[in-house]
């Protein structure tokens, strides 16, 4: 087995405010799930902390697009720069992040070791960009776009390696059935199972994933936990109905975090501002410890 690196990642840089003048809480999950005891009980080493710049969007106006853009650009080198010696070592990194936007790191510092792809655990697709949208704001909404080569340059082509995932490498998992950028993802040739099939039978969509997935150099596994239904997983910033349930993620994640070719996670949306008591945080470490042991 290989071992296993904790690394904080927690930037909110990509999620509007919850309210006026109050920062997205996600950037405390890494707190939230250290306190759960996630790096003892998955028996992991400890990567350390990777400070995310200010969140600052003073002066951002709609049109102007994504804001902390110059950030996150900046954030998703540094992220990278501390996954690369540890993914050249065969460990496998366990990324506590924030928001969707992080994953920028990870697929930069993949796309400078070769072809990888991207398992997106998501209630929503994050496909966001100008061809289907008046503009754009939040690159938490547009993270699957962006990685794919959808956006602005100083986002999508860092060290002009755009794409970081070309669209037949990327399988989007756990939309939710109304999703609107659904057919435009199935015409791209991005593979996606929504939700609702996943409930059904999560083996079966971890197999179709993986067979996409495993001819590559390897991938890499985002995991938003909006993922789950609503009334199971409510702190985040958007909670749907429609998603699954604990059991049914574990039953997702462990044949795609077991595949010899998964180079790693992060987790993020996971908001601990709206767990005051902690209990959806104990359940979410949980579910965590029973996917990655």
């Amino acid at each position: 087995m290989r071992e296993v690196v904790v690394v904080d990642a927690p930037t909110n840089l990509g999620l509007r405010p919850p309210a006026d003048g109050v920062v997205p809480g996600c950037y405390k999950l890494a707190g939230a799930l250290r306190d759960r005891g996630l790096v003892g009980r998955i028996g992991a080493t400890d990567g350390g902390y990777v400070v995310p710049p200010r969140y600052d969007r003073a002066g951002w106006r709609p049109g102007d697009g994504v804001f902390n853009a110059a950030a996150i650009a900046a954030y998703s080198r540094k992220v990278a720069e501390r996954l690369q010696p540890i993914l050249a070592d065969g460990k496998f990194p366990v990324v506590l992040g924030g928001e969707c936007s992080l994953l920028l790191g990870p697929t930069l510092a993949l796309k400078r070791r070769g072809r990888f792809g991207v398992a997106y655990l998501d209630g929503h697709s994050d496909f966001r960009h100008t061809g289907n949208s008046p503009y754009v704001g939040a690159a938490g909404g547009e993270a699957l776009a962006l990685v794919t080569g959808r956006g602005q340059a100083d986002l999508v082509d860092l060290d002009g390696l755009a794409p970081y995932v070309r669209d037949n490498d990327a399988v989007s998992l756990g939309i939710r059935a109304d999703d609107e950028d659904h057919d435009e993802m199935v015409a791209a040739g991005i593979l996606v199972r929504s939700a609702q099939t996943i409930a059904a039978d999560p083996a079966k969509a971890a197999a179709e994933a993986l067979a996409r997935l495993e001819s590559l150099d390897g991938f890499w596994v985002h995991l938003d936990v909006d993922i789950l239904d609503a009334s199971v997983m409510p702190a985040v910033d958007s909670p749907d109905p429609g998603g699954i349930d604990h059991d049914e993620l574990i039953a997702l994640l462990q044949p795609l975090i077991r595949s010899p070719k998964c180079a790693g996670i992060d987790i993020g949306i996971f908001d601990p501002d709206l767990d005051p008591d902690g209990t959806l945080a104990a359940e979410l470490t949980t579910t965590l410890v029973a996917a990655l042991t």
